[in-house]
Protein backbone atom coordinates (compact mmCIF):
# COMPACT_ATOMS: atom_id res chain seq x y z
CA UNK A 1 0.00 0.00 0.00
CA UNK A 2 1.45 3.37 -1.06
CA UNK A 3 1.75 5.96 1.71
CA UNK A 4 0.06 9.25 0.88
CA UNK A 5 2.24 12.30 1.53
CA UNK A 6 1.20 15.93 1.90
CA UNK A 7 2.53 19.07 3.56
CA UNK A 8 0.77 21.65 5.69
CA UNK A 9 1.02 25.28 4.60
CA UNK A 10 2.96 26.88 7.45
CA UNK A 11 3.94 29.96 5.44
CA UNK A 12 0.44 31.45 5.73
CA UNK A 13 0.61 30.85 9.50
CA UNK A 14 3.91 32.78 9.68
CA UNK A 15 2.41 35.64 7.67
CA UNK A 16 -0.52 36.00 10.05
CA UNK A 17 1.88 35.66 13.01
CA UNK A 18 3.86 38.74 11.92
CA UNK A 19 0.65 40.67 11.17
CA UNK A 20 -0.79 39.83 14.60
CA UNK A 21 2.29 41.13 16.42
CA UNK A 22 2.56 44.26 14.24
CA UNK A 23 -1.09 45.30 14.58
CA UNK A 24 -1.10 44.39 18.26
CA UNK A 25 1.66 46.93 18.89
CA UNK A 26 -0.19 49.55 16.80
CA UNK A 27 -3.53 48.94 18.54
CA UNK A 28 -2.02 49.11 22.03
CA UNK A 29 0.00 52.27 21.26
CA UNK A 30 -3.07 54.06 19.90
CA UNK A 31 -4.95 52.97 23.04
CA UNK A 32 -2.17 54.41 25.20
CA UNK A 33 -2.26 57.68 23.25
CA UNK A 34 -6.02 58.19 23.64
CA UNK A 35 -5.76 57.28 27.33
CA UNK A 36 -3.16 60.06 27.70
CA UNK A 37 -5.39 62.48 25.79
CA UNK A 38 -8.03 62.35 28.54
CA UNK A 39 -5.89 63.85 31.38
CA UNK A 40 -3.49 65.67 29.01
CA UNK A 41 -5.40 67.42 26.18
CA UNK A 42 -2.10 68.51 24.60
CA UNK A 43 -1.75 64.93 23.33
CA UNK A 44 -4.54 65.72 20.82
CA UNK A 45 -2.06 66.24 17.99
CA UNK A 46 -3.96 68.10 15.28
CA UNK A 47 -7.34 67.36 13.72
CA UNK A 48 -6.52 63.83 12.49
CA UNK A 49 -5.15 62.68 15.84
CA UNK A 50 -7.83 63.86 18.24
CA UNK A 51 -9.59 61.48 20.64
CA UNK A 52 -12.70 61.40 18.43
CA UNK A 53 -10.72 60.19 15.41
CA UNK A 54 -8.36 57.83 17.24
CA UNK A 55 -10.83 56.07 19.54
CA UNK A 56 -12.57 54.13 16.69
CA UNK A 57 -9.13 53.50 15.19
CA UNK A 58 -8.07 51.91 18.49
CA UNK A 59 -11.14 49.66 18.74
CA UNK A 60 -10.91 48.57 15.10
CA UNK A 61 -7.15 47.98 15.35
CA UNK A 62 -7.47 45.80 18.45
CA UNK A 63 -10.57 43.88 17.36
CA UNK A 64 -10.12 43.37 13.62
CA UNK A 65 -6.37 43.87 13.15
CA UNK A 66 -4.82 42.33 16.28
CA UNK A 67 -7.43 39.76 17.32
CA UNK A 68 -8.59 39.22 13.72
CA UNK A 69 -5.12 38.32 12.46
CA UNK A 70 -4.56 36.26 15.63
CA UNK A 71 -7.72 34.24 14.94
CA UNK A 72 -6.59 33.53 11.37
CA UNK A 73 -3.10 32.66 12.66
CA UNK A 74 -4.55 30.10 15.07
CA UNK A 75 -7.12 28.86 12.56
CA UNK A 76 -4.69 28.15 9.70
CA UNK A 77 -2.39 26.12 11.95
CA UNK A 78 -5.05 24.18 13.84
CA UNK A 79 -7.59 23.53 11.07
CA UNK A 80 -5.08 21.86 8.76
CA UNK A 81 -4.01 19.49 11.52
CA UNK A 82 -7.51 18.78 12.80
CA UNK A 83 -8.72 18.01 9.28
CA UNK A 84 -5.50 16.25 8.20
CA UNK A 85 -5.48 18.28 5.00
CA UNK A 86 -3.57 21.18 3.50
CA UNK A 87 -5.63 24.31 2.91
CA UNK A 88 -7.98 23.97 -0.06
CA UNK A 89 -6.14 26.72 -1.97
CA UNK A 90 -2.83 28.44 -1.23
CA UNK A 91 -3.88 31.24 -3.58
CA UNK A 92 -7.07 31.88 -1.59
CA UNK A 93 -5.01 31.87 1.62
CA UNK A 94 -2.76 34.63 0.21
CA UNK A 95 -5.72 36.64 -1.09
CA UNK A 96 -7.25 36.32 2.38
CA UNK A 97 -4.06 37.57 4.05
CA UNK A 98 -3.31 40.51 1.78
CA UNK A 99 -6.98 41.44 1.46
CA UNK A 100 -7.32 41.61 5.24
CA UNK A 101 -4.21 43.79 5.58
CA UNK A 102 -5.51 46.11 2.83
CA UNK A 103 -8.80 46.45 4.74
CA UNK A 104 -6.91 47.36 7.93
CA UNK A 105 -4.82 50.03 6.19
CA UNK A 106 -7.93 51.45 4.43
CA UNK A 107 -9.75 51.52 7.78
CA UNK A 108 -6.89 53.36 9.50
CA UNK A 109 -6.63 55.99 6.76
CA UNK A 110 -10.36 56.68 6.45
CA UNK A 111 -10.96 56.86 10.21
CA UNK A 112 -8.22 59.41 10.90
CA UNK A 113 -9.47 61.43 7.90
CA UNK A 114 -12.90 61.54 9.51
CA UNK A 115 -14.86 59.19 7.22
CA UNK A 116 -17.16 57.15 9.45
CA UNK A 117 -20.69 55.78 9.59
CA UNK A 118 -20.57 56.45 13.38
CA UNK A 119 -21.87 52.93 14.14
CA UNK A 120 -19.99 51.13 16.91
CA UNK A 121 -17.61 48.43 15.54
CA UNK A 122 -19.07 49.18 12.08
CA UNK A 123 -17.64 52.65 11.45
CA UNK A 124 -16.09 51.80 8.09
CA UNK A 125 -17.65 53.24 4.94
CA UNK A 126 -19.33 51.23 2.20
CA UNK A 127 -16.34 50.47 -0.11
CA UNK A 128 -14.47 48.89 2.84
CA UNK A 129 -17.64 47.03 3.91
CA UNK A 130 -17.74 45.42 0.45
CA UNK A 131 -14.04 44.51 0.71
CA UNK A 132 -14.66 42.88 4.10
CA UNK A 133 -17.54 40.80 2.70
CA UNK A 134 -15.45 39.66 -0.31
CA UNK A 135 -12.40 38.70 1.78
CA UNK A 136 -14.68 36.88 4.22
CA UNK A 137 -16.15 34.86 1.33
CA UNK A 138 -12.60 33.98 0.21
CA UNK A 139 -11.84 32.64 3.69
CA UNK A 140 -15.17 30.78 3.67
CA UNK A 141 -14.48 29.06 0.34
CA UNK A 142 -11.05 28.05 1.60
CA UNK A 143 -12.45 26.73 4.88
CA UNK A 144 -15.33 24.75 3.37
CA UNK A 145 -13.04 23.42 0.62
CA UNK A 146 -10.56 22.19 3.24
CA UNK A 147 -13.34 20.57 5.27
CA UNK A 148 -14.68 18.77 2.19
CA UNK A 149 -11.27 17.28 1.33
CA UNK A 150 -10.36 16.35 4.89
CA UNK A 151 -8.82 12.98 5.71
CA UNK A 152 -10.13 12.98 9.28
CA UNK A 153 -13.78 11.90 9.30
CA UNK A 154 -14.63 13.34 12.73
CA UNK A 155 -14.89 17.13 12.95
CA UNK A 156 -13.45 18.22 16.30
CA UNK A 157 -15.43 20.86 18.21
CA UNK A 158 -12.96 23.64 17.32
CA UNK A 159 -13.96 23.30 13.65
CA UNK A 160 -17.61 23.81 14.60
CA UNK A 161 -16.68 27.03 16.39
CA UNK A 162 -14.82 28.21 13.27
CA UNK A 163 -17.83 27.39 11.04
CA UNK A 164 -20.20 29.31 13.34
CA UNK A 165 -17.89 32.32 13.14
CA UNK A 166 -17.73 32.17 9.35
CA UNK A 167 -21.51 31.99 8.85
CA UNK A 168 -22.72 34.31 11.60
CA UNK A 169 -20.22 37.15 11.08
CA UNK A 170 -21.08 37.15 7.37
CA UNK A 171 -24.80 37.53 8.10
CA UNK A 172 -24.24 40.16 10.81
CA UNK A 173 -21.88 42.25 8.70
CA UNK A 174 -23.98 42.21 5.54
CA UNK A 175 -27.33 42.96 7.23
CA UNK A 176 -25.94 45.76 9.44
CA UNK A 177 -24.06 47.31 6.50
CA UNK A 178 -27.11 47.90 4.27
CA UNK A 179 -26.58 51.55 3.38
CA UNK A 180 -27.21 54.07 0.64
CA UNK A 181 -23.97 55.52 -0.81
CA UNK A 182 -24.15 59.23 -1.62
CA UNK A 183 -20.49 59.56 -2.59
CA UNK A 184 -17.33 57.45 -2.70
CA UNK A 185 -16.76 57.67 1.07
CA UNK A 186 -20.14 58.67 2.43
CA UNK A 187 -23.32 56.65 2.95
CA UNK A 188 -26.45 56.60 5.09
CA UNK A 189 -27.90 53.53 6.79
CA UNK A 190 -31.06 52.05 5.28
CA UNK A 191 -32.42 51.75 8.81
CA UNK A 192 -33.60 54.62 11.00
CA UNK A 193 -34.53 55.25 14.61
CA UNK A 194 -35.34 52.25 16.77
CA UNK A 195 -34.84 49.82 13.88
CA UNK A 196 -31.34 51.18 13.30
CA UNK A 197 -30.52 50.81 17.01
CA UNK A 198 -31.84 47.23 17.18
CA UNK A 199 -29.99 46.10 14.05
CA UNK A 200 -26.82 47.88 15.15
CA UNK A 201 -26.73 46.22 18.57
CA UNK A 202 -27.80 42.87 17.19
CA UNK A 203 -24.61 43.26 15.14
CA UNK A 204 -22.54 45.01 17.82
CA UNK A 205 -23.14 42.49 20.57
CA UNK A 206 -22.68 39.55 18.24
CA UNK A 207 -19.46 41.01 16.88
CA UNK A 208 -18.27 40.38 20.45
CA UNK A 209 -19.97 36.96 20.44
CA UNK A 210 -18.95 35.60 17.04
CA UNK A 211 -15.72 37.48 16.34
CA UNK A 212 -14.16 37.81 19.79
CA UNK A 213 -15.60 34.71 21.46
CA UNK A 214 -16.55 31.71 19.27
CA UNK A 215 -13.34 31.59 17.17
CA UNK A 216 -11.19 32.14 20.27
CA UNK A 217 -13.05 29.30 22.01
CA UNK A 218 -12.21 27.15 19.00
CA UNK A 219 -8.57 28.10 19.51
CA UNK A 220 -8.86 27.33 23.24
CA UNK A 221 -10.18 23.84 22.55
CA UNK A 222 -7.17 23.13 20.33
CA UNK A 223 -4.22 24.94 21.91
CA UNK A 224 -4.98 24.52 25.64
CA UNK A 225 -5.03 20.69 25.54
CA UNK A 226 -1.97 20.77 23.25
CA UNK A 227 0.02 23.00 25.61
CA UNK A 228 -1.08 21.06 28.70
CA UNK A 229 -0.57 17.70 26.95
CA UNK A 230 -3.90 16.62 28.38
CA UNK A 231 -7.18 15.69 26.65
CA UNK A 232 -10.01 18.20 26.98
CA UNK A 233 -11.78 17.60 30.31
CA UNK A 234 -15.18 16.76 28.81
CA UNK A 235 -15.78 16.48 25.09
CA UNK A 236 -19.52 16.11 25.71
CA UNK A 237 -19.50 19.40 27.63
CA UNK A 238 -17.67 21.10 24.74
CA UNK A 239 -20.48 20.06 22.35
CA UNK A 240 -23.16 21.32 24.77
CA UNK A 241 -21.10 24.50 25.23
CA UNK A 242 -21.06 25.07 21.45
CA UNK A 243 -24.75 24.54 20.67
CA UNK A 244 -26.05 26.36 23.77
CA UNK A 245 -23.72 29.31 23.22
CA UNK A 246 -24.51 29.95 19.55
CA UNK A 247 -28.27 29.60 20.14
CA UNK A 248 -28.44 31.95 23.14
CA UNK A 249 -25.80 34.56 22.20
CA UNK A 250 -27.56 35.74 19.05
CA UNK A 251 -30.57 37.06 21.04
CA UNK A 252 -28.75 39.08 23.70
CA UNK A 253 -28.10 42.30 21.72
CA UNK A 254 -31.02 44.40 23.09
CA UNK A 255 -29.36 44.51 26.52
CA UNK A 256 -27.31 47.40 25.08
CA UNK A 257 -30.54 49.38 24.71
CA UNK A 258 -32.08 49.21 28.20
CA UNK A 259 -34.05 52.31 29.27
CA UNK A 260 -34.26 53.42 25.63
CA UNK A 261 -37.14 53.84 23.17
CA UNK A 262 -36.77 50.24 21.98
CA UNK A 263 -39.84 48.09 22.83
CA UNK A 264 -39.88 46.83 26.40
CA UNK A 265 -40.35 43.22 25.24
CA UNK A 266 -37.12 43.49 23.21
CA UNK A 267 -35.22 44.84 26.21
CA UNK A 268 -36.59 42.02 28.40
CA UNK A 269 -35.68 39.46 25.73
CA UNK A 270 -32.10 40.73 25.73
CA UNK A 271 -31.93 40.55 29.52
CA UNK A 272 -33.36 37.01 29.76
CA UNK A 273 -31.05 35.56 27.11
CA UNK A 274 -28.07 37.40 28.61
CA UNK A 275 -28.67 35.80 32.02
CA UNK A 276 -29.07 32.40 30.34
CA UNK A 277 -25.63 32.93 28.76
CA UNK A 278 -23.92 32.35 32.11
CA UNK A 279 -24.55 28.59 31.83
CA UNK A 280 -22.77 27.78 28.53
CA UNK A 281 -20.10 30.44 29.12
CA UNK A 282 -19.11 29.09 32.51
CA UNK A 283 -19.43 25.54 31.21
CA UNK A 284 -16.76 26.40 28.65
CA UNK A 285 -14.58 28.18 31.19
CA UNK A 286 -14.70 25.24 33.60
CA UNK A 287 -14.04 22.82 30.75
CA UNK A 288 -10.91 24.79 29.91
CA UNK A 289 -9.62 25.08 33.47
CA UNK A 290 -10.41 21.43 34.33
CA UNK A 291 -8.42 20.34 31.27
CA UNK A 292 -5.42 21.36 33.37
CA UNK A 293 -6.26 18.79 36.08
CA UNK A 294 -3.07 16.98 36.92
CA UNK A 295 -1.02 19.62 35.08
CA UNK A 296 -1.10 22.54 37.52
CA UNK A 297 2.53 21.90 38.42
CA UNK A 298 3.37 22.82 34.79
CA UNK A 299 1.56 26.16 35.12
CA UNK A 300 4.13 27.27 37.68
CA UNK A 301 6.94 27.13 35.13
CA UNK A 302 5.29 27.34 31.70
CA UNK A 303 4.47 30.91 30.54
CA UNK A 304 2.15 29.54 27.83
CA UNK A 305 -0.10 27.85 30.39
CA UNK A 306 0.03 30.94 32.61
CA UNK A 307 -1.36 33.03 29.75
CA UNK A 308 -4.05 30.42 29.03
CA UNK A 309 -5.15 30.18 32.68
CA UNK A 310 -5.57 33.96 33.02
CA UNK A 311 -7.28 34.13 29.60
CA UNK A 312 -9.88 31.49 30.46
CA UNK A 313 -10.41 33.06 33.91
CA UNK A 314 -10.93 36.48 32.29
CA UNK A 315 -13.44 34.84 29.92
CA UNK A 316 -15.34 33.56 32.94
CA UNK A 317 -15.23 36.94 34.68
CA UNK A 318 -16.36 38.87 31.59
CA UNK A 319 -19.16 36.41 30.82
CA UNK A 320 -20.47 36.66 34.39
CA UNK A 321 -20.24 40.44 34.39
CA UNK A 322 -21.99 40.83 31.01
CA UNK A 323 -25.22 39.11 32.13
CA UNK A 324 -25.05 40.99 35.44
CA UNK A 325 -24.80 44.34 33.59
CA UNK A 326 -27.84 43.38 31.49
CA UNK A 327 -30.09 43.37 34.58
CA UNK A 328 -31.98 46.67 34.54
CA UNK A 329 -31.28 47.63 38.15
CA UNK A 330 -27.53 47.07 37.68
CA UNK A 331 -27.52 48.70 34.24
CA UNK A 332 -29.13 51.82 35.71
CA UNK A 333 -25.94 52.25 37.76
CA UNK A 334 -23.35 51.10 35.22
CA UNK A 335 -24.51 52.44 31.86
CA UNK A 336 -22.41 55.25 30.31
CA UNK A 337 -19.83 54.93 33.11
CA UNK A 338 -16.20 53.75 33.19
CA UNK A 339 -17.48 50.38 34.46
CA UNK A 340 -18.35 49.46 30.87
CA UNK A 341 -14.83 50.33 29.68
CA UNK A 342 -13.32 48.12 32.39
CA UNK A 343 -15.65 45.25 31.39
CA UNK A 344 -14.71 45.49 27.72
CA UNK A 345 -10.99 45.54 28.44
CA UNK A 346 -11.09 42.52 30.76
CA UNK A 347 -12.57 40.69 27.76
CA UNK A 348 -10.33 42.14 25.04
CA UNK A 349 -7.04 42.25 26.98
CA UNK A 350 -7.58 39.38 29.41
CA UNK A 351 -9.47 36.87 27.28
CA UNK A 352 -8.50 37.66 23.68
CA UNK A 353 -5.07 39.19 24.27
CA UNK A 354 -3.74 36.60 26.71
CA UNK A 355 -5.15 33.71 24.66
CA UNK A 356 -3.28 35.01 21.61
CA UNK A 357 -0.07 35.66 23.56
CA UNK A 358 -0.14 32.06 24.79
CA UNK A 359 -0.74 30.76 21.26
CA UNK A 360 2.12 32.89 19.88
CA UNK A 361 4.55 31.65 22.54
CA UNK A 362 3.50 28.02 21.95
CA UNK A 363 3.39 28.18 18.16
CA UNK A 364 6.42 30.28 17.19
CA UNK A 365 9.07 27.77 18.36
CA UNK A 366 7.23 25.02 16.45
CA UNK A 367 7.01 27.08 13.25
CA UNK A 368 10.73 27.85 13.32
CA UNK A 369 11.90 24.52 14.85
CA UNK A 370 13.65 26.20 17.76
CA UNK A 371 13.16 26.98 21.44
CA UNK A 372 11.72 30.13 22.97
CA UNK A 373 14.39 32.84 23.03
CA UNK A 374 13.84 33.64 26.71
CA UNK A 375 11.41 32.04 29.12
CA UNK A 376 12.24 34.81 31.62
CA UNK A 377 11.08 37.48 29.17
CA UNK A 378 7.86 35.54 28.52
CA UNK A 379 7.21 35.30 32.27
CA UNK A 380 7.98 39.01 32.65
CA UNK A 381 5.50 39.71 29.83
CA UNK A 382 2.90 37.64 31.65
CA UNK A 383 3.30 39.37 35.02
CA UNK A 384 3.49 42.87 33.53
CA UNK A 385 0.38 42.16 31.46
CA UNK A 386 -1.57 40.64 34.35
CA UNK A 387 -0.69 43.46 36.75
CA UNK A 388 -1.40 45.99 33.98
CA UNK A 389 -4.92 44.63 33.50
CA UNK A 390 -5.58 44.73 37.26
CA UNK A 391 -4.21 48.28 37.65
CA UNK A 392 -6.27 49.29 34.61
CA UNK A 393 -9.58 47.60 35.43
CA UNK A 394 -9.92 47.99 39.21
CA UNK A 395 -9.69 51.84 39.24
CA UNK A 396 -12.17 51.94 36.33
CA UNK A 397 -14.63 49.74 38.25
CA UNK A 398 -14.26 52.05 41.26
CA UNK A 399 -14.63 55.16 39.11
CA UNK A 400 -17.61 53.70 37.23
CA UNK A 401 -19.58 52.89 40.38
CA UNK A 402 -18.73 56.36 41.76
CA UNK A 403 -19.91 57.98 38.51
CA UNK A 404 -23.18 56.06 38.54
CA UNK A 405 -23.86 57.02 42.16
CA UNK A 406 -23.04 60.69 41.48
CA UNK A 407 -25.56 60.79 38.65
CA UNK A 408 -28.26 59.64 41.06
CA UNK A 409 -27.67 62.46 43.56
CA UNK A 410 -30.23 65.28 43.77
CA UNK A 411 -30.35 68.52 45.74
CA UNK A 412 -33.30 69.17 48.13
CA UNK A 413 -34.83 71.18 45.25
CA UNK A 414 -34.85 68.07 43.07
CA UNK A 415 -32.08 69.27 40.73
CA UNK A 416 -29.11 67.09 39.78
CA UNK A 417 -26.32 67.65 42.29
CA UNK A 418 -23.68 67.07 39.60
CA UNK A 419 -25.22 68.44 36.39
CA UNK A 420 -21.85 68.87 34.68
CA UNK A 421 -20.69 65.52 33.30
CA UNK A 422 -17.05 66.57 33.78
CA UNK A 423 -17.55 66.65 37.56
CA UNK A 424 -17.99 62.87 37.49
CA UNK A 425 -14.78 62.15 35.57
CA UNK A 426 -12.29 64.57 37.13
Amino acid sequence: MEVEKFRYDNQIVRMFLFATILWGVVGFLVGLLIALQLPFPSFNLGEMFTFGRLRPLHTNAVIFAFVGNGIFLGYYYSAQRLLKARNYSDVLSRIHFWGWQLIIVAAALTLVLGYTTSKEYAELEWPIDIMIALVWVVWGINMIGTILKRREKHMYVAIWFYISTLITVAVLHIVNSFEMPVSFLKSYSLYAGVQDALVQWWYGHNAVAFFLTTPVLGLMYYYLPKAAQRPVYSYKLSIIHFWALIFIYIWAGPHHLLYSSTPDWAQSLGTVFSIMLIAPSWGGMLNGLLTLRGAWDKVRNDPVLKFFVVAVTAYGMATFEGPMLSIKSVNALSHFTDWTIAHVHVGALGWNGFMLFGIIYWLTPKLYKTTLFSRKLANAHFWLGTLGILFYAIPLYWAGITQGLMWKQFTPEGVLQYPNFLETVL
